[in-house]
């Protein structure tokens, strides 16, 4: 049987991630991922959004905290994020962080790579830039070599692009390490959303 942080969705760890936030009912989640543009990464509907949060609850992931109804309003649940919640979406992202192989599951991983210790997702992203190198020289090296067999260029072309998505991407690290190390760069902390920005989002969420 797979441990939990295997059968996570991207979904799913964004709202294990929001719930460290605060209690939320579902549908206060799904409008605020939508007011945070989240629904740029990951697919949220409201079905999508029912069923993850009852397959997080019947994990263990979550748990129900209360019940609250507003005039003719249906009831909603609010739930909480477990222990077990909290030590899963920490996994997962740390798991993801260094990957180069799934690229959607990494933009999910940076986007919540705050939740990691600054040094811990430093050393992450250290280790995927090697690895994005690694594969960067493959690619230059292989077409490099498939030229010089007398390949023609044009079926090289996929080969070269990605080369260049890499050197790209190797560029665009470079910086975010730089930036992340230093102090002043807000980092999992009370300063990375000024408490005005969060109380707004949680009120436009809420109308």
């Amino acid at each position: 049987m797979k441990d939990p942080v295997s059968r996570l969705t991207p979904l799913g760890v964004m709202v294990l991630a929001l719930l460290r936030e605060d209690d939320m009912h579902p549908y206060e989640m799904i409008r605020l991922m939508r007011h945070r543009h989240d629904d740029r990464i990951v697919t949220i509907t409201n079905g999508t959004m029912y069923h993850t949060v009852a397959r997080l609850q019947q994990q263990g992931l979550l748990a129900e905290v209360g019940v609250d109804r507003e005039g003719n309003r249906p009831e909603r649940t609010t739930y909480a994020l477990t222990d077990a919640g909290n030590a899963a979406v920490v996994e997962w992202v740390r798991r993801e962080l260094p990957a180069i192989e799934r690229p959607a599951q990494f933009r999910i991983a940076l986007a919540e790579s705050h939740n990691l210790p600054r040094e811990e997702a430093i050393a992450l992203l250290t280790t995927r830039r090697e690895a994005l190198e690694r594969s960067r020289d493959l690619h230059r090296d292989g077409r490099d070599k498939a030229l010089d067999k007398g390949v023609p260029d044009v079926y090289l072309i996929e080969v070269e692009r990605e080369g260049v998505l890499l050197e790209a991407e190797l560029a665009w690290l470079d910086g975010l390490l730089l930036r992340i190390a230093r102090p002043d760069y807000p980092w999992n902390d009370a300063n990375a959303i000024p408490t005005d920005r969060y109380l707004a989002q949680r009120e436009a969420a809420r109308q």
